[in-house]
Formats: C-alpha cells, sequence, structure tokens
C-alpha cells in the first residue's frame, strides 16, 4: 500500500491537536485580552547561535590566577564572600557570553532518562569561570556514582539532585546512607579533613577557629546523636507540576517525587555549646548565618551558599554541627568534613562543607534565603510577585506519602490492598495518627499503630496496611497523617499550588485500576487468561477471546426483556 498523503491544503500544524488539547503547553500562545480584539502574543526567544566577547573575557585576566584553590586540601572551593573582586571578574565572564536556554519540563515532555536533566547551563558556567571550578562537575558526579546506591534516580546530574525509587524509600527505618536523597546546590568539594576547619565569628564576643578535633574533644563540647528526618521543601513537586506548573528553573524547580526525604542518625555537638564558648552573642545578634563550601550562581553571580536560621532555634539545642552519619564518617556527598543539621526544618538550612558560622542581627541577605524557598499565595506569579510577597520556609508542615502501589498500577488483590509510606510533622512535632482511604477520601481507615513505626520527635513514621477494597475499576487511594498538634493536610493540590512549587502537603493521592479476585466472575475471567497462557496486562489492549459464548448471549435475552422497552 502507498503512503497516505495529505490531499487537502491546511494552515494547521502537524501538532495542532496535541497543542489544542493542552498536551503542548509550552507552544500555546498567550492571548491578550485587554483590547477588544484577541491578540496571540509572541514567545521569548532564545538565540540560535551563542555568542562570547572573546577580547572582554580576555580583559577579566587569567581564570587559573584569578579563582585559585582557597585553601591546601580544598578542591573544588572558592571563597566568594569576603572577595567582591573576585564576583566582579566572574560576573564580568558570565555576562560576556550567552548560554543555552533552561530545557522545558513543566509544559513540555520530561525526558524519560536516568539522570532525567543533566544541568548543562551549570557545567557550563563551571567551566566559563574556569580555574579552580573546571573540575568541579567531573569530580562530583565521581562522587555520586561511587558513593550512591545503583538504582538512585538522579534528577538532576549536576548540580546532584538524586532520591531513591519509591520501592527503597520506607524500605528500612532508617535510610542507608547510600539511599539517603540528595539535593545539592553546587558542586561537592572534596576536602581533606586534616586541613579543615571551621570559623565561628560575626556577633560574637570571641570569634575564633575551629579545626575538626576541636569539635570532637568530649573535654569541651558533650556529644549528641540524634535520629533526624531532613525533607527537601520540593518533596512531592511532581503533583504540583502535572496539574499546574509554576515558576521553572533546572536547578531549583527538579521535578521530585515522594523520595526526597530520608531519615539518619547523625553524630555530633550542638551549636549554642560553640557559640558559648565564644562568649555568646553580642550587639543584638538574632540569626545565624551558615556558609558552605560550594559554589552558587545566581543571575549571572558567583556565590558561596548562605542561609540562617534565627537563634531561637539554635539557643534551643535543634542545630547540630555534625560529621557522622549512621555511625560512618559522613558522605563526601552529604557535607564531609561537617555539616549543619537543623532538626525539623527544610533540607535547605541544613547547609553541607560547612566553613564559616556568622552571627547576624537580621535574617541572611542571600539569595537562597530571601529570594528562593518562599512559599506565595496562589494569586501570585510571574506577573506580580515580589520577593516580600513569600513566606520564607523553615518548618515542614505535616505531609505523607503512599510508597507502594504506584499511581497508574493495576491491582490483583483478594479484597485489600497492601499499602506502604511514609508520614511526618517538622517542627517538632510527629505523626500521631495516619490514615487511609480506598474512595478518593471519603471513608477513612486508621492505621494500626503496631503498622507504625517508632515515635519519636524529629522524625518520620513509616507505614503498612492492608486497605480493604470491594470495588473494582479505577479507585483512588489517599493517605493523610494527623500530627500531635492535631494538624492534618490539605484535601486536594490545588490547596497547595503556589508559584514556586514548594511544599506539597496535601493528601497524596494516587489512582490504581482494582481488579478483586474474591469476586467468583473475575476469579473466573483471571484463570481463562491464565489457560489462555494471555498476559492481563496492559488493560487496555482489548480481550482477545469471546467475553461469553453466543449461546450464553442467546439465553439471556430468551430469559430477559429486550432492550427497548414496549409500549402498553
Amino acid at each position: 500500500m502507498p503512503p497516505f498523503k495529505t490531499m487537502i491544503p491546511t494552515n494547521s500544524r502537524p501538532n495542532e491537536w496535541k497543542i489544542e488539547q493542552g498536551l503542548a503547553g509550552a507552544e500555546l500562545p498567550v492571548i491578550d485580552m485587554t483590547e477588544p480584539e484577541n491578540k496571540s502574543l509572541i514567545f521569548q526567544v532564545f538565540p540560535e547561535k551563542l555568542t562570547k566577547d572573546e577580547e572582554a573575557i580576555k580583559a577579566v585576566g587569567d581564570p587559573e590566577k584569578l579563582f585559585v584553590r582557597e585553601r591546601d586540601g580544598w578542591i573544588g572551593f572558592v571563597e566568594w564572600e569576603n572577595h567582591p573582586d573576585k564576583k566582579a571578574a566572574a560576573h564580568k565572564i558570565l555576562t560576556s557570553q550567552t548560554f543555552p536556554p533552561n530545557p522545558e519540563f513543566q509544559l513540555g515532555p520530561i525526558p524519560p532518562t536516568n539522570p532525567v536533566l543533566p544541568g548543562t547551563r551549570w557545567k557550563l558556567w563551571h567551566h566559563a569561570v574556569g580555574g579552580e571550578l573546571t573540575r568541579v562537575p567531573d569530580d562530583s558526579w565521581n562522587c555520586v556514582l561511587k558513593e550512591k546506591h545503583k538504582d538512585m534516580l538522579h534528577l538532576l546530574q549536576f548540580p546532584y539532585n538524586g532520591e531513591p525509587p519509591k520501592r527503597l524509600v520506607t524500605d528500612k527505618e532508617i535510610t542507608p546512607n547510600n539511599l539517603h536523597f540528595v539535593r545539592n546546590h553546587g558542586g561537592i568539594p572534596i576536602i581533606d579533613k586534616d586541613k579543615f576547619s571551621f570559623m565561628m565569628d560575626g556577633l560574637v564576643a570571641r570569634p575564633r577557629e575551629y579545626t575538626l578535633d576541636d569539635l570532637m574533644d568530649e573535654s569541651r563540647f558533650p556529644r549528641m546523636k540524634k535520629t533526624i528526618t531532613i525533607q527537601c521543601s520540593g518533596t512531592r513537586r511532581i503533583e504540583q507540576i502535572l496539574k499546574y506548573p509554576g515558576q521553572g528553573d533546572e536547578i531549583p524547580q527538579a521535578p521530585w517525587a515522594e523520595g526526597a526525604i530520608g531519615t539518619a542518625e547523625y553524630t555530633g555537638i550542638s551549636l549554642k555549646k560553640v557559640i558559648k564558648e565564644c562568649g555568646g552573642l553580642i550587639e543584638g545578634a538574632k540569626h545565624l548565618e551558615f556558609y558552605g563550601c560550594e559554589t552558587y550562581f545566581k543571575d549571572d553571580k558567583c556565590m558561596n551558599y548562605l542561609v540562617s536560621v534565627p537563634w531561637s532555634k539554635v539557643k534551643a539545642n535543634e542545630v547540630m554541627l555534625a560529621w557522622e552519619m549512621n555511625g560512618e564518617p559522613l558522605p563526601r556527598i552529604h557535607g564531609y568534613p561537617l555539616r549543619i543539621v537543623v532538626f525539623g526544618y527544610i533540607g535547605a538550612r541544613s547547609v553541607k562543607w560547612l566553613y564559616r558560622v556568622k552571627a547576624i542581627k537580621l535574617p541572611s541577605r542571600a539569595p537562597v534565603q530571601s529570594a528562593e524557598y518562599l512559599y506565595f499565595p496562589q494569586q501570585v506569579g510571574k506577573h506580580n510577585l515580589k520577593m516580600t510577597d513569600g513566606i520564607q520556609i523553615q518548618e515542614m508542615p505535616v505531609s505523607s506519602g503512599i510508597m507502594f502501589p504506584w499511581t497508574k498500577q493495576v491491582i490483583i488483590h483478594n479484597g485489600k490492598i497492601r499499602c506502604k509510606g511514609w508520614a511526618y510533622s517538622g517542627g517538632g512535632r510527629w505523626p500521631e495518627r495516619v490514615e487511609l482511604s480506598a474512595d478518593g477520601g471519603f471513608n477513612w481507615y486508621t492505621i494500626p499503630l503496631e503498622n507504625l513505626s517508632k515515635k519519636r520527635r524529629w522524625t518520620w513514621r513509616t507505614w503498612s496496611y492492608d486497605l480493604p477494597c470491594d470495588v473494582e475499576g479505577w479507585v483512588e487511594i489517599v493517605v493523610r497523617c494527623w500530627d500531635n498538634a492535631m494538624n492534618t493536610q490539605p484535601p486536594e493540590i490545588r490547596t497547595a499550588w503556589n508559584w514556586g512549587l514548594h511544599v506539597t502537603h496535601s493528601c497524596h493521592r494516587i489512582s490504581v485500576y482494582s481488579v478483586n479476585r474474591s469476586r467468583p466472575k473475575t476469579d473466573t475471567r483471571l484463570k481463562e487468561f491464565e489457560d489462555a497462557g494471555i498476559p492481563f496486562a496492559p488493560i487496555t489492549v482489548p480481550l482477545t477471546f469471546p467475553s461469553q459464548t453466543w449461546d450464553d448471549y442467546e439465553k439471556f435475552w430468551r430469559e430477559n426483556d429486550p432492550r427497548d422497552a414496549e409500549d402498553d
């Protein structure tokens, strides 16, 4: 048969149907209705050919001399915060050339690859600045390959963002180091423990420098061991993206699922004890600013990773300087040799590769604190937002997730669907009750306490439950958690949506196709599939053998009224 040819001329695009149905949302025009006639606005167009002002870049100087290694034994570390001249030089290099645009993965298809996103622009930025940053992307990826489980889902290759697959998220109550999620904001520095030190300064009476051995001296600082859940504020972001896309950026808006959460036992000391040894806070200091070694890029500028937490949090002994994770030295990818662990706060505050703690009067003005990790009202977006519209995210709200089964999965069962997952509440609260529903949230079953993991103040509780389900066909399984303060989750994703796509804490919902084998007709049909050696999946493939005999069909109509009713 000759190939089919379109005979009718058309002005429509080949993918017109997909665009009209919203399946190619990145190609939908913006419609301006402020005038009597509708007008389609043009898209932001990125240059097809990248530019580079070689003379301007050359005039900045030699990167090998400008951006040298700051400290012996600290590979990949450039100190930006004390060197405005270096920041200016890097800014000039970055603005003297163009880079590829961010990939569109919210209104367009998410790549079916692992890593999902390569982080091309961040790799290019590191190489463009050069000097000590040149080797950082390769060093970081090699660290991932060495330290993380082979089944990790790599959402972003660089800076590395990765989570374990659903089947392994709650496999253990304490997350193994190689399966703990990672949300990095820059490259992974390689630091020699014997060459390490960090500075405690700012508004303290006696600023001083500490080695790791100083901190580990139990005659000076009492040791702490705490089991802590760390959760990224992007956990379950994919639910927001798929329903209502929001702020787009290859780095902060990685398409996280339910695995951006993990629980580990950390060993270290309370930051409060270090501040006390430094003579305490002075001159009205009320916040502690943490400095991480990684190089962070924002608006064509280079900087180190900076955030802050209030003194009240530190004063309560809820901020730890940690050097051990699950009984082992911190993995490099998790902050070796020293990191901050902030109990009950978003993971972004638990700074890795710590090199400085500075006492300050006001919250940090660094971009991660002031311009990112903000929870916006629902009517705030690209068209009207200001940084001050957003709430700076600190404590995590109550949340939960279903790790098994998976949404769109077909479940053959005998009246109960085996489910498992996690529940968590930040700020020192804990899951008190976890409930499951098989009918979209109308009726709820309380998970027995013996099916929940240990109750602790700063950690999640993993759970499992055989959920009663008599209904067949598509059903919606929902989980919700009540914490000890009687907080629970909003019912729908719309109530949690925000332009920044942070803190997806609505009830987690999955749709599964229920096939209840305890029903005789269902059992008989499944045996027919088995006897014929025909796979039951996928459910959308039509039945490949008759659903009933014609004799049975005719018998039915002999015993029942015809399809059409008769007039009396």
